[in-house]
């Protein structure tokens, strides 16, 4: 009988030779470029998605993912080391499997594991010891750990009594946690070059893991346990909505006190020490900031410990839609207008610029809003020609070209997202009133004058 020694050995010796087979879990904005780093460390990886279009774009070589490039997917479709798949079947084949799936909110702000979970049995179904299993999917302390690996096991146990009874945490099992750090967009840093954070639930996980991501990244950062590694993550994301709540609420008070909030943190970024620059906004988008901080807010209420400054960024803001409606009530109100009947143009359904990723995108709120206020609602985006259905929402819209005419039938220009592709110049030159959330007029605030408003 193999050793749990020998397992270990093995397994790390795979790694070290560029032979293990590496299977992703969800080829999404975090797995597919972490499938892709792990090619181009040398190591064959097979990835899995339920969604078959995806599959079928990745064997023609075209990227769902537009920010990502069509460089990555060509890539993966030209060799012989990379294969896409719907068959979860498979994941026995792996020698390490990297799951990378949503861990969205519940109706009540709570948890959802339902993806995570689903990974783990599916995992479990073809579990077999020699495997490494890691988890970058967001979620509390603990998950790891407690919940994603007990489902693993109990799943083997199910389908496999015989084999699963052979296998040992940490002997010849090994299981990590491995937070993503993707940010869509950003150009000064990539999947390769942000350090990554690598957690076991015991060493040998750990240090498996870690020479693991070491194949795909410049830096990987070992930890003491799955759950430092799942707590810093969370750290990091509530860092930011809290400081972005800060400013969101400094907007509105400055507003009411004739001073352009937008100034005041270009002063106060002058400062060399002691001081970061967040900006605010028409509210939070993206998978990260506006969910992960609710994970430890649910997880505090176990062990009784409030977590107020976390709570009150949250509710500072989710309010930040309805604040801007409210700014566009009165702009428009100042001009005769009410809101019930207006035309208004939203400008990006994206939830940053120059991306085509809408999750969490504060634009469908706004745009449902105002609907209910009685407002005719269009929206523009270049990266987003159309909507498709989200979580929330199901718009059923098409995006709108920017013309001098288009701009000009519109009572209410709304600015939600500052691509670069927008024609600021034309939006001033030809708006009748332009509500800007992002600061992105401030070039042209006086060609504008009286029809700029800042919200």
């Amino acid at each position: 009988m193999t050793t749990a020694t020998t397992a270990y050995e093995q397994l790390r010796e795979k790694i070290e030779s560029n032979t293990a087979l590496v299977g992703v879990i969800g080829l999404g904005y975090v797995g597919l470029p972490l499938a892709h780093a792990m090619h181009r460390g040398g190591l064959p990886v097979l990835g899995f998605d339920v969604d078959d279009s995806k599959i079928d774009k990745l064997e023609r070589g075209e990227n769902y993912l537009k920010h990502l490039g069509a460089e990555m997917t060509r890539t993966l479709s030209d060799s012989d080391r990379f294969t896409a798949t719907n068959d979860f079947s498979r994941l026995g084949e792996c020698d390490a499997v990297i799951v990378a799936v949503p861990t969205p909110l519940g109706p009540h702000h709570e948890p959802d594991l339902s993806y995570v979970l689903g990974s783990a049995r599916d995992i479990g179904r073809s579990l077999r010891p020699g495997q490494l299993v890691s988890l970058e999917s967001t979620t509390y302390p603990g998950t790891t750990r407690d919940e994603f690996l007990p489902a693993m096991l109990e799943e083997a146990r199910r389908h496999a009594p015989g084999g699963a009874k052979d296998i040992r945490v940490g002997e010849n099992l090994f299981v990590a946690f491995s937070p993503e750090r993707e940010d869509p967009g950003r150009k000064d840093h990539d999947t390769t070059t942000i350090p990554k954070l690598v957690g076991g639930v015991d060493a040998r996980s750990t240090e498996l893991a870690t020479l693991l991501y070491g194949k795909a990244v410049r830096h990987a950062v070992a930890v003491g346990s799955a759950e430092v590694a799942e707590a810093a993550k969370l750290l990091e994301n509530i860092f930011r909505a809290v400081n972005i709540a800060l400013v969101n609420e400094m907007k509105t008070v400055l507003t009411e006190l004739g001073v352009d909030v937008w100034e005041v943190i270009e002063a106060a970024s002058t400062k060399p020490f002691g001081f970061m620059p967040f900006y605010p906004g028409p509210g939070l988008g993206g998978h990260c900031i506006p969910i992960d901080p609710f994970y430890l807010t649910w997880k505090a209420k176990e062990v009784g410990r409030p977590t107020r400054f976390i709570e009150l960024a949250g509710e500072v803001n989710t309010q930040m839609p309805e604040y801007v409606v409210h700014r566009v009530g009165l702009a428009l109100n100042d001009l005769g207008k009410a809101v019930k009947g207006s035309r208004v143009l939203v400008l990006g359904l994206a939830y940053k610029a120059n991306v085509d990723d809408t999750r969490e995108s504060p634009s469908f709120e706004l745009i449902e809003r105002l609907r209910e206020l009685g407002a005719h609602v269009d929206y523009s985006d270049p990266h987003v020609p159309r909507t498709v259905p989200v979580r929330k929402h199901d718009l059923g819209m098409t995006s709108v070209d920017l013309t001098p005419e288009s701009l000009k039938g519109y009572d209410a220009v709304l600015v939600s997202t500052a691509h670069d592709l927008f024609d600021w110049g034309l939006v001033a030159e030809h708006a009748r009133l332009v509500v800007d959330t992002r600061n992105a007029m401030k070039d042209h605030a006086a060609a504008l004058g009286d029809r700029l408003v800042k919200a």
